[in-house]
């Protein structure tokens, strides 16, 4: 009898012993694959997504922005680093705008003013108005700097300013903008073909069409 009995104390004991471990086990175990989900969860993905978002919509957009040159002063990083007025002149896209800005004196009023906005028409966008007539607003100096004051804003647009607003121009007029995502309108005609670029004095929206004075 006393050995039965030394036999079952034992097997108590040792039971009392590793049932506390077991049930640990057990537990961290359970614990471990509850807490797995939420290490690799949606929240995780979500941080990670949020700034590629801010940051792509801090960029240049727009079907034409392909075409800006990857390196050199023409280039996105060139041009942030210049005045708009000469940040446009290392743009190959924007030479007839750069000859009309030299013609209409209008060089130094670009480069020295703080935070502007220019809509800047395109080589293409020049080349709709007949030829007669571009060399005719040329030679005319005051009305070429009514046309192209009419194309700056004397605050920096954002994007998300130009979904539904209204701005006052250099030339006085107002212009009209509408819009949404990369696709934006200047006064119901002119399309942004390249937003949102930089200079160091001004936001540059690249169009496709001249905007004229109302």
């Amino acid at each position: 009898m006393n050995s039965m009995q030394i036999r079952r104390t034992g097997i108590a004991v040792a039971a009392a012993v590793l049932l506390p471990f077991s049930l640990a086990a057990c537990s961290d175990s359970s614990g471990d694959t509850k807490a797995a989900p939420a290490a690799a969860g949606d929240p995780a993905k979500a941080d990670e997504s949020a700034p590629a978002d801010a940051t792509t919509m801090d960029q240049p957009f727009g079907p034409a922005c392909a075409g800006v040159p990857k390196e050199g002063a023409g280039s996105f990083d060139g041009m942030a680093k210049d005045p708009v007025a000469t940040a446009a002149s290392n743009n190959p896209a924007l030479s007839t705008l750069v000859t009309a800005v030299k013609k209409a004196g209008l060089v130094d009023t670009l480069n020295n003013a703080k935070d502007i906005t220019v809509f800047a028409p395109t080589n293409d966008a020049f080349a709709k108005i007949p030829k007669a007539d571009l060399d005719k607003v040329l030679a005319d100096k005051a009305t070429l700097t009514k046309i192209l004051t009419y194309h700056v804003v004397g605050q920096k647009l954002t994007p998300g300013q130009l979904g539904n607003g209204s701005f006052e121009t250099l030339q006085k007029g107002m212009v009209t903008t509408k819009g949404s995502g990369e696709a934006y309108k200047v006064n119901g005609t002119a399309g942004v073909v390249c937003g949102n670029v930089k200079t160091a004095n001004a936001n540059v929206y690249i169009i496709d069409t001249v905007l004229m004075p109302k």
